[in-house]
C-alpha cells in the first residue's frame, strides 16, 4: 500500500478608479494654459488606463474568488512555480480538538504567522473530527472550504476520491530537497497514499498504546512489567478483582478492536476492500475475549458517547489499574498521575498471536478549489507545520508520534526518552503498525462494527460470531457499491 512518491500573474482591482486633478482657474493667459494641461493630462490617463484593462483580458488569466487574476497551472501537471503576490495572502486552517492539542496547534500557527510577512494563517477549532469533517464538507459545498484542514486519516480516501483534496504529488517533487519526504516514518506513510497518489502528509499522529498504573500493580504484589499478553492480562485481573479493583475500563472503540484483530493475525477487510474480513476467527477472537473478562467483572466495557471519556475517569480515579489510549494523552496523563499520587508507566498492548496496532491520527490536507495563490501559501503552511522542528515541539508538549524520523534521532528526543520513557513506547511500537483501511464505505462501516460488538459484549443471548456475521452482511452491501 506504501508507494513512495511517485504567477506572472497580473493582479487587477475589481473597481479601477482615476481620480484627476483639476486646478484653480487663473485669469489671462494662464487660464488657457491650464485648461491645455488638463486636457493633455486626461488624454493620457485614460490611455493608461486602457493599457492595463487590455493587458488583463489578454492574460489567459482565471479570476478567482479573491477578485485577482491567475495564470493556470502547468500545461504538464507539475506544480506551478510560486508567485510572489503583492499583498498578504490569508488563509484558514481548521482543525480539531482543543485543551493541549489546540494549544501546540494555535502555538505553531502563531510562530508560522510571525516567522514571514507573506501569509496569514487564521487557525479555527471545529469539535473532534467527525464534527470538523462534516464542517468541511458543508464548507467545500458552500464554495468556502479552508485551505488547508486536519483529516483524520482513514477518512482521506473518500474526500480524495470526491476531488475535495488538492493531489500533492507535484508539489513534493517541486520541492524534493526541502520536504525531504522520505524522512517521514514509513509506518505512518500509508494513509498519505490514495491510489498510488499523495494527498497529506503526517501531522499529529498516534497509535493507541497500554497506560498501567504501576502502584496499583505494585500493591497488588504483581509485576509493573506486565502484562505483555491477552493472557496475563486476564490473569492480572483477576489479582486486581480480588484487591477490590477492576483490570481495565475501555470502550468497544473500534480504533482498539482494529489493534487486537492484527494481534489475532487478521484484517478488517478483504485485500481489494470490497468485501467485510471481520468476521473471520481473528475478528471475532476479540470480541469474545472483551464478552468473558466483561462478563466475569474483569473488566469493564463503556458505552454510548461519553464511553471514552468514562473509561478514562475510571483509569484516573484508580478504579481501574489500565486503560487504552492514544499516545497523544501521554501528557495529559502524567499530569493525571503526578495530581492523584500515582505512578504511570506506557506500554505495547498486549499481544494475543503478536503484536499489532493501528495507526491513527490525523494528516494535513490541502482542499481544492483554493485559488493557485492560496494552493501555493498552504503548501508553504503545511511544510512549515511538519517540519522536524514542529515535530518535536508537538511530540514534546502532547505526545504525539514524532513524525519524521531526523526527529527521533535528534539529541533533543532522545534526551527526552531518557527523561520520560512514556513517551518512546509508541514510537517502538510503530514496528507492528498497519495503516487503517480507506475504503470509502469504512467509516460507515466502522459505526456497525461497533454497535455489534457493543450488542454482543451486552446481550447475554448474543454471540460474537453470530452479530459480526450479520455486522459483515451489512458491510458488503457498502462496500460492494
Amino acid at each position: 500500500m506504501e508507494k513512495p512518491y511517485p504567477l506572472a500573474d497580473v493582479n487587477v482591482a475589481g473597481r479601477i478608479k482615476v481620480s484627476f486633478f483639476t486646478p484653480r482657474p487663473i485669469p489671462g493667459k494662464e487660464k488657457v494654459e491650464d485648461q491645455t494641461m488638463v486636457k493633455k493630462f486626461t488624454a493620457l490617463s485614460l490611455a493608461i488606463l486602457m493599457v492595463v484593462v487590455l493587458a488583463a483580458c489578454g492574460s489567459g488569466g482565471t479570476k478567482e474568488n479573491t477578485g485577482n487574476v491567475v495564470s493556470g497551472a502547468k500545461a504538464d501537471g507539475a506544480a506551478p512555480a510560486p508567485s510572489t503576490p503583492s499583498k498578504k495572502i490569508v488563509i484558514k486552517y481548521w482543525y480539531a480538538f482543543g485543551d493541549k492539542i489546540e494549544e501546540a496547534k494555535q502555538h505553531m500557527v502563531k510562530e508560522f504567522n510571525e516567522s514571514q510577512d507573506k501569509i496569514e494563517v487564521i487557525a479555527e477549532h471545529q469539535g473532534n473530527y467527525e464534527d470538523l469533517h462534516a464542517k468541511v464538507q458543508a464548507a467545500f459545498a458552500a464554495g468556502d472550504a479552508p485551505a488547508v484542514s486536519d483529516l483524520e486519516i482513514a477518512s482521506t480516501g473518500v474526500f480524495a476520491r470526491s476531488g475535495m483534496l488538492e493531489e500533492l504529488t507535484s508539489y513534493a517533487e517541486r520541492d524534493k530537497e526541502q520536504l525531504q519526504l522520505d524522512d517521514f516514518n514509513p509506518g505512518l506513510m500509508g494513509n498519505a497514499y490514495v491510489d498510488e497518489k499523495l494527498f497529506g502528509l503526517p501531522f499529529m499522529r498516534s497509535t493507541p498504546i497500554l497506560y498501567k498504573n504501576v502502584t496499583m500493580l505494585k500493591d497488588a504484589g504483581l509485576d509493573p512489567a506486565g502484562p505483555k499478553s491477552w493472557d496475563e492480562l486476564e490473569q492480572y485481573s483477576k489479582v486486581l478483582k480480588e484487591k477490590g479493583k477492576i483490570g481495565m475500563a475501555l470502550p468497544a472503540d473500534i480504533w482498539f478492536y482494529e489493534g487486537l484483530v492484527a494481534q489475532s493475525g487478521g484484517q478488517m477487510l478483504s485485500e481489494d476492500g470490497k468485501s467485510a474480513a471481520f468476521n473471520t476467527a481473528a475478528g471475532v477472537a476479540p470480541v469474545e475475549f472483551w464478552k468473558k473478562l466483561s462478563d466475569a467483572g474483569l473488566i469493564k466495557i463503556t458505552v454510548g458517547d461519553g464511553a471514552g471519556a468514562n473509561a478514562d475517569k475510571e483509569w484516573a480515579n484508580q478504579a481501574v489499574a489500565f486503560k487504552f489510549g492514544s499516545t497523544a494523552g501521554v501528557t495529559g496523563s502524567l499530569e493525571i498521575a503526578k495530581g492523584n499520587g500515582f505512578e504511570l508507566e506506557t506500554a505495547f498492548m498486549p499481544a494475543n498471536v503478536s503484536y499489532g496496532v493501528p495507526t491513527g491520527g490525523c494528516q494535513l490536507v490541502m482542499t481544492s478549489k483554493s485559488s493557485q495563490e492560496e494552493k501555493e501559501a498552504a503548501w508553504e503552511f503545511i511544510k512549515w507545520m511538519t517540519s522536524k522542528e514542529n515535530t518535536i515541539y508537538q511530540h514534546k508538549h502532547v505526545g504525539y508520534l514524532p513524525t519524521r524520523m531526523s526527529a527521533v534521532e535528534s539529541e533533543e528526543l532522545k534526551a527526552h526518552f531518557i527523561e520520560f520513557p512514556q513517551f518512546k513506547v509508541a514510537v517502538d511500537q510503530l514496528e507492528f503498525a498497519r495503516p487503517r483501511p480507506m475504503e470509502s464505505a469504512y467509516p460507515e462501516v466502522a459505526k456497525i462494527i461497533k454497535d455489534s460488538i457493543e450488542k454482543a459484549i451486552l446481550d447475554p443471548k448474543t454471540s460474537p460470531q453470530d452479530t459480526l456475521n450479520q455486522a459483515a452482511e451489512k458491510a458488503n452491501k457498502l462496500l460492494g457499491k
